[in-house]
């Protein structure tokens, strides 16, 4: 018969996890067994008792259409909790789901991945939300350093690896060495903002209310951030209400409207781009002409932004490979291989 040391068997059975506790989506990674949720960071909650009706994409369908008994609200703003219950919730209801709505011996520790540019207080309250909602221990890595480790880049050599990391609430730049971050520059600007331009272009030019799931979907489809002279010309039908008459009506936007409503935006990541870029010691910088500059995030698959930003920077930039998933997926080595990426988690 195998005997196990009890420090093996307990990893054998445990539940540990790497979670992206982002603005837009929450993924989370169990160790041994890969990621096993992605969800939008939504939740609806009783407004009279506080129990939770649903969480993730069921509840991203009810946003902006729910009655007053019912609120559907997104308790993450730019990378940061801003509802301490409701996220507390939503992290509980979905362990529930990892766990197939079983309740585990074992509490799991966790890492987290946290803005760069995090206070001390908002990181204690994703500590305590984690803690609240079941977790043992709770870890709490930097964003770019995971996406980094996530999109495959050689973090423990030395040598400069420069990471973009656009998500829902954050822009985060990062340059990093021997597991280290050399410089790094966070902006509340990302996917959130982008879609908020949206909504104020629209209101601003054609006098018509849209939504913000709606921008996000006109993002998607037909956002551009540097058009291409020989494609051809999007279009997407758009509908809202009329502020003037104050009924419905569908108006037609094209990429080129999109891309001028967010020039504005586009215009500060490469901003901070350059800021990193001006702080990055000489010998470092002398990689980054050859290594070129990692990009990921959601916000990353704007189309064009990968071009944009190595014409502005005269650099090579790529696209990471599951630029969603690269802090989840670096989290989640982290988590495989504690030991050798400790020097890579935030300091308490």
């Amino acid at each position: 018969m195998k005997f196990f040391p009890a420090q093996k068997l307990f990893s054998i059975f445990s539940n540990d996890m790497a979670i992206d506790l982002g603005t837009a989506n929450t993924v989370v990674y169990v160790r041994n067994k890969g990621i096993l949720l992605n969800e939008p960071s939504v939740v609806a909650v009783d407004a009279n008792t506080n129990k939770v009706l649903a969480a993730g994409k069921q509840a991203k369908e009810m946003l902006g259409k729910t009655p007053e008994n019912i609120i559907a609200c997104r308790p993450m703003r730019d990378g940061v909790i801003a509802n301490f219950k409701l996220t507390e919730s939503m992290l509980r209801h979905f362990i529930r789901i990892i766990h197939n709505d079983r309740r585990t011996l074992i509490r799991p520790r966790m890492i987290i991945g946290v803005p760069s540019g995090i206070t001390q207080v908002e990181k204690r309250a994703v500590e305590d939300s984690a803690k609240q909602a079941g977790a043992r221990e709770v870890y709490t890595i930097m964003e770019p350093m995971a996406a980094a480790i996530g999109a495959g880049l050689p973090v423990q050599d030395p040598c400069g690896n420069m990471v973009v990391d656009i998500g829902g609430g954050t822009t985060e730049v990062a340059v990093i060495s021997l597991k280290s971050v050399v410089f790094c520059r966070s902006v509340r600007v990302g996917g959130d903002e982008m879609d908020r331009a949206i909504v104020n272009y629209v209101k601003r030019k054609y006098n018509l209310l849209i939504g913000e799931r709606t921008a996000e979907r006109i993002k998607i489809d037909v956002g551009a951030a540097l058009l291409d002279v020989n494609e051809e010309k999007q279009s997407i039908d758009v509908k809202g209400r009329d502020l003037i008459t104050g009924v419905p009506k569908t108006v037609t936007l094209t990429s080129s409207e999109v891309n001028e409503a967010l020039l504005e935006i586009v215009a500060s990541i490469i901003e901070v781009v350059r800021v990193a870029l001006e702080n990055t010691p000489p010998e470092l910088s002398s990689d980054l002409v050859d290594k070129g500059i990692m990009m990921a995030g959601g916000g990353s698959l704007l189309r064009g932004l990968d071009r944009l930003i190595s014409k502005e920077t005269g650099l090579p930039v790529q696209v990471a490979k599951d630029p969603l998933f690269c802090v989840v997926n670096g989290a989640g080595k982290v988590l495989e291989e504690l030991d050798f990426f400790k020097d890579t988690l935030m300091s308490v």
